[in-house]
């Protein structure tokens, strides 16, 4: 990991509350409420030959988060996706991933924070494959219940027990950990959603404790495209031994093909290597 560019020392510039600054230079107080109380949102989108894929869809997302953590994103979605599109174009980029964040500001401190500005930033950068022989293992916590957390938020603080959970995976030799919800069933990874090739058939659990990705959506409408039925339900985690193929779907993953769920193992078979084709496709189809 040496090796790594610092994310605090780079080149380039961020967008930050409406004007670029160098990259260097966009910082927060120590005492800014997002950092102690988790009052954060954030989106994670790809840029694919000059386009972000399903950018309006992801900045609605991430004004619609911020509601749910009680506070209003400042900018309009148009606003969003041409402060996005300005930054892309600024580092010069094709294909990067972009990453908008909004957050409650400095101005007050302790857990009730209804004085402080509504921070918003843009950051992009060059990011390949997420996942490498993707291999996953029981991770150490389970999502929440939806009447415990805002669960369908892309919200900073529900990341904590990802975080936990992918390091301690990773300390055992995987790449990620299977999450489960509270109820014992299937949900997702650390960052993406979950789908399993059962007899032809695309089974994925039902996104009711965690997000609805938009990538999961797509994917969705892609196999229905294709004629392949589209089960949404609530998975045990024994019924992953019936499975023929799994794949997980992120902006981040994209599709990637799993080989192994702690002893059990797969193959990248027919419906997973259909489902990448039409999703390079799809995400390149501006490109003449």
């Amino acid at each position: 990991m040496a090796d790594l560019v610092p994310f605090d020392d780079r080149d380039g510039w961020i967008w930050f509350n409406g004007e670029f600054v160098p990259w260097r230079e966009a910082k927060l107080h120590v005492l800014t409420h997002g950092l102690h109380y988790a009052s954060c949102v954030f989106e994670g989108e790809r840029c694919y030959e000059g386009r972000i894929f399903k950018s309006s869809e992801h900045s609605q997302r991430l004004i619609d988060s911020g509601r749910m953590l009680g506070f209003e994103v400042p900018y309009t979605v148009a606003e969003l996706d041409a402060a996005k599109a300005a930054t892309v174009a600024k580092m010069g980029f094709k294909n990067c991933y972009v990453r908008p964040i909004a957050w409650r500001g400095s101005e007050q401190m302790g857990v009730s924070a209804q004085q402080t500005r509504i921070n918003v930033a843009i950051a992009c950068w060059e990011w390949g494959a997420y996942y490498r022989d993707l291999r996953l293992t029981r991770a150490v916590y389970d999502r929440p219940a939806p009447n415990t957390a805002p669960v369908h938020a892309k919200a900073a603080g529900l990341y904590m027990i990802c975080t936990i959970s992918k390091h301690a995976a990773e300390a055992k030799g995987f790449g990620d950990a299977l999450m489960l919800d509270w109820r014992g069933y299937v949900a997702e990874t650390t960052g993406a959603n979950i789908f399993l090739v059962i007899d032809g058939k695309l089974h994925t659990p039902k996104p009711d404790c965690f997000l609805n990705g938009i990538t999961r959506q797509t994917v969705i409408e892609l196999a229905k495209a294709r004629g392949i039925e589209v089960v949404e339900r609530h998975i045990k985690p024994e019924e992953l031994a019936r499975a023929q193929e799994i794949f997980v779907t992120g902006t981040a993953a994209e599709i990637t093909p799993v080989h192994a769920i702690d002893d059990l193992t797969y193959q990248t078979g027919p419906v997973t290597r259909l489902l990448l084709d039409d999703f390079h496709r799809l995400t390149r189809s501006h490109v003449a």
